[in-house]
């Protein structure tokens, strides 16, 4: 029949594909070693679902039960695109996003279940090395006690005198996880790559992308894995977690939040079916070209580029702060 055709939409390119991938991007560290990562699956690497980099291809709907299987000629909805899907109408968006809610939801809940590792103090693993003498560790945490807060790194430095050097690589040790440096550092690249709000929340600093595929997280006393793996849903990029030592890590953080970032917005919601359908009704009120939900904690970012010209040229990565890139943070009752 003339007037009845297949579901599907057709995606011009030409202006999308000069977004690729340059190792020339102000934020990469081209000193780092270069190890290859998997990129996600609908994603083709520079944030773009890899359909849309590729001319006259035809898309149908993301929602494996959507009810329309034909629609009319001059139908012609490109957009919004979720997770790599497009989605044929209002409701079959909301079923795309209610199903990134419940893997985010069974994410958490996986990650409450698994078993503790324990690890063995830092004052134990420096003592075992030779880097301090049992006096010097009784007398960090005396003063650590009497106290009431701090860490005993930190301690150790004050009231043993120990090289502050020691206690990162006794850190690392501690967490079988590399000392990274700030050098490379690019605060104004860095600060479009999370947003400021989790580099304060959560204690962790984007330090650099090596090889356009891996980018390095830091911290000062600890690896976060459930935001490690967030960011490489994200990103698109390899994150390698380490230490910082913390006055390199302190004044890369300051110079980072005085730089502009992706704002983020944040809203309180009462359940799922609510942040599902203030999700779905951001996707079809903005239309974005590409878009993702992850979970941070108790926070699942929403991030949506509306346009072609808001990527960078390193895995999803924006390419400047700006309007065309829009960051969301929702929180569930009162788990905020």
């Amino acid at each position: 029949m003339p007037f009845l055709t297949r579901k599907t939409v057709s995606f011009e390119s030409d202006t999308l594909a000069s977004n690729g991938l340059h190792a020339g991007y102000g934020a990469a560290w081209q000193d780092d070693a270069f190890r290859p990562s998997k990129p996600l699956a609908e994603l083709d690497g520079t944030g773009m679902p890899a359909s849309l980099r590729q001319p006259q291809t035809k898309r149908i709907c993301g929602h494996e039960e959507c009810a329309n299987g034909w629609v009319m000629p001059w139908r012609n909805r490109r957009r919004p695109i979720f997770e790599g899907q497009w989605g044929c109408s209002g409701r079959c968006v909301l079923a795309m996003v209610q199903a990134a809610v419940r893997r985010e939801l069974g994410d958490r809940d996986r990650a409450i279940a698994a078993p503790h590792r324990h690890r063995v103090p830092l004052g134990l693993v420096m003592l075992a090395q030779g880097w301090i003498t049992h006096p010097q560790l009784r007398r960090a945490l005396e003063a650590q006690r009497e106290s009431g807060t701090g860490r005993i790194g930190d301690w150790l430095i004050r009231e043993s005198g120990v090289e502050p050097e020691k206690v990162t690589r006794g850190l690392s040790m501690q967490w079988g996880c590399p000392v990274l440096t700030t050098e490379g550092f690019s605060p104004e690249a860095m600060a479009l790559v999370m947003p400021k709000i989790f580099v304060e929340t959560f204690g962790l600093l984007p330090l650099r992308v090596a090889g356009s595929r891996i980018l390095y997280l830091g911290s000062m006393d600890r690896l976060d894995a459930s935001v490690a793996f967030a960011m490489e849903q994200m990103t698109e990029l390899k994150v390698e977690s380490g230490v910082v030592e913390g006055e390199q890590f302190e004044a890369a953080r300051r110079r980072l939040l005085a730089c502009d970032g992706v704002e983020m917005r944040l809203e309180s919601l009462e359940d799922k079916d609510s942040m599902s359908a203030r999700i779905t009704a951001l996707l079809e009120q903005r239309q974005p070209l590409a878009a993702r939900l992850v979970r941070v904690h108790q926070y699942y970012w929403l991030r949506m580029w509306l346009e072609s010209g808001a990527l960078g040229r390193v895995g999803s990565l924006p390419g400047a702060a700006g309007e065309d890139v829009m960051d969301y943070g929702f929180t569930i009752g009162d788990q905020r």
